[in-house]
This record gives structure tokens, C-alpha cells and sequence, in this order.
């Protein structure tokens, strides 16, 4: 490994196994370097001086291989390229960790912004921002619209019981990070498992659809949804109740979500369901529901942050702060589940 190779990226090992599958794709010396962004996986730009990819490849140091499963992100991506969904054109995936450490895959370097926060957009002004909004909708219908079984991607999940699984995931996930009393967050479990709504037709779920999750070109036109690593076949829903819920970051000072719709022109919660519903035409009636456990899932990824920060196994700016957020989200999801369906 060279000094100006990124960590976690071994350039040189990167371009011998590019000349052997892609020959010819790769016609200078190659430089990289990691973007921010993106829950877990790491994400490197790389470029020949005439070209630039991207590559994916699991965390340094990563211990479950199915939670940063390289094959999957790659599958799903691959499939949704022919849709109507924008998603970067995939290259080549290698699932033998001796080339970098980690399996990996490649695929085109797409042009856009990921908009990230509130002054972004007020750079734009209100109606470029509604615009964008409204496309992110858009663009979240269409990947719902995608017939599964259409694209090979009919066992890519088990939306049978989809619900049920995951409040019980949510709830292991709770049990195995708790150190301190959290009032009320029983009581919105018990809520949600009493409430379960009967799940619409199954789709292709992204599992953390926000702005900052797609790149915007200049035309302010969304070039490609990126960060698959939580998609799955299961109820569409659940991709509308996150974008909800992550819309009131302002309300109960969300620090480690994206603050886009405090900009002027970025749409209400009411607008947003309502272009859904009306496009995608899947009953919304229930979404409180949905809601409510959009907040409890955020509530156990906080408390589980937070958890790590108290054993002292992750260090920082900021961590303590994010365990006073996990009390303001039990409580919106009781009361979010209170208004009823």
C-alpha cells in the first residue's frame, strides 16, 4: 500500500484486479480518495486522470459480514439500472477479500449534490427547494413501483410477516443496549405490537430514503439514489414514515439527521404523504402507525450509539449528547401513535 492510498484502499491491488476483469477500463495511474457520507459502508472516488469511479467496500475492521453485505447493495443496484429509478451503472464485484481486505464492488461515478442542510438549499431558494422535494417523492414512488419479481429481485426479501420481524430486530436491538431507564419506550412497543397494520402489496424498500441519500444535478433533477445497504423487499411504507419522521428534526433536535426541510419551500409532512398517496396510489390511512415506529427505530439506533459512548467504546464530540436525544423520540412516537390511524 502507497502512502497517498486512502485507508482501507489499496490502489495498486485495486488496478490489477480492474486490468484483469475490466482490461482496458483503466488507462493512467489511479488516485482515490474517501467521501464522507453513508451510514456505514466506505465509499472512495477514484480516478485514471480521465475517469473517475466509484468504489464500496465494507468498514475497516468490520465483524458481521451480513450486515455490510457487498453482493446485496451490488444486486439490488444492478437490478433497479434498467428501471425508471436513477441508480449508477455497476461495473464489477469481487467477493474475494484478499485483493483489498474486504469484498467490494465498482460502479460509475454519477454528477450531483447530496444536500445535506438547510443553508444548501436556502442558497437555492424556495422553489428550486420544493422542486427537489417534490422529486424526491417522485422518485421514491417510482422505486416502489418496481414490480420485484420484474428486476430478479423477488427473493431479495420476506415480506410475508415484514413487520412483525422487524419490530421484533428493533426490540433484540433495545434488549442488547440498554443501560439506563428510557420512560415510555415499553409502552411504544407494546403500542406498535398491539397496532400492527395489515402491510399493502410488497415493493423494493431503500430502508433510509432522505435527501441526502441522492445525488441532485445542477438542472435539479435526482441522478442516482445511493446507500442500498438497508434495502430489502418489504412494505413500501416504511420508506415514507422515515421521510416524515425525519422531517421533524427541528421539533426534537435531531443533530445526527439532516436538517433539509427547515429551508423555505421544502414541503410539509402533509404534502409529502399526500403526493405519495396520490401517486403511488397505496393507502396512507395507517402511516401514524408507521411513524410511530420510524421514531422507536430511531430511539434504539441512538440508544445504541449512545450505549457504545457509556462502555467507552466509541469516542467523540457529540455522544453524550445524542443519549438526550432518545427520550424526545419515545415520547413523538407515543404520541404520534395516540392520534390513531
Amino acid at each position: 500500500m502507497n502512502q497517498a492510498d486512502p485507508p482501507g484502499l489499496d490502489l495498486g491491488r485495486l488496478r490489477e484486479h480492474l486490468d484483469q476483469h475490466l482490461p482496458g477500463l483503466v488507462t493512467g495511474s489511479l488516485s482515490g480518495r474517501r467521501v464522507e457520507g453513508g451510514r456505514s459502508n466506505l465509499t472512495y472516488v477514484v480516478d485514471d486522470g480521465r475517469s473517475s469511479w466509484v468504489v464500496r467496500r465494507p468498514p475497516l475492521g468490520h465483524v458481521l459480514p451480513t450486515a455490510h453485505d457487498m453482493a446485496r447493495e451490488h444486486r439490488v443496484i444492478t437490478a433497479l439500472h434498467p428501471t425508471a429509478v436513477p441508480v449508477p451503472e455497476t461495473l464489477l464485484l469481487c467477493q474475494d477479500a484478499a485483493v483489498l481486505g474486504a469484498p467490494f464492488y465498482v460502479m460509475e461515478f454519477v454528477t450531483g449534490t447530496p444536500y445535506r442542510s438547510d443553508q444548501e438549499l436556502i442558497a437555492l431558494g424556495p422553489e428550486r427547494t420544493r422542486a427537489i422535494a417534490l422529486s424526491l417523492v417522485d422518485t421514491l414512488v417510482d422505486l416502489h413501483a418496481v414490480d420485484p419479481a420484474s428486476v430478479g429481485l423477488s427473493d431479495f426479501g420476506r415480506p410475508e410477516g415484514f413487520l412483525e420481524r422487524q419490530l421484533r430486530r428493533w426490540k433484540k436491538q433495545l434488549d442488547g443496549s440498554r443501560s439506563r431507564e428510557l420512560p415510555g419506550i415499553e409502552e411504544l412497543h407494546e403500542r406498535l405490537v398491539a397496532s400492527l397494520p395489515v402491510s399493502p402489496d410488497p415493493a423494493i424498500v431503500h430502508g433510509d430514503y432522505r435527501l441526502d441519500n441522492v445525488l441532485v444535478d445542477s438542472d435539479d433533477r435526482i441522478t442516482a439514489v445511493l446507500d442500498w445497504e438497508m434495502s430489502t423487499v418489504g412494505d413500501p411504507l416504511t420508506d415514507v414514515a422515515l421521510l416524515v419522521a425525519y422531517a421533524q428534526r427541528g421539533d426534537l433536535n435531531l443533530k445526527m439527521v439532516s436538517n433539509v426541510s427547515a429551508a423555505p419551500g421544502y414541503p410539509g409532512s402533509d404534502e409529502v404523504v399526500a403526493r405519495y398517496a396520490e401517486r403511488s396510489g397505496r393507502d396512507v390511512s395507517a402511516l401514524n402507525w408507521y411513524v410511530g415506529f420510524a421514531f422507536f427505530k430511531l430511539a434504539v439506533i441512538l440508544e445504541g450509539i449512545y450505549y457504545r459512548f457509556s462502555k467507552g467504546q466509541t469516542v467523540g464530540a457529540g455522544f453524550a449528547e445524542i443519549g438526550a436525544g432518545v427520550t424526545p423520540l419515545v415520547e413523538r412516537g407515543n404520541e404520534t401513535l395516540q392520534k390513531g390511524h
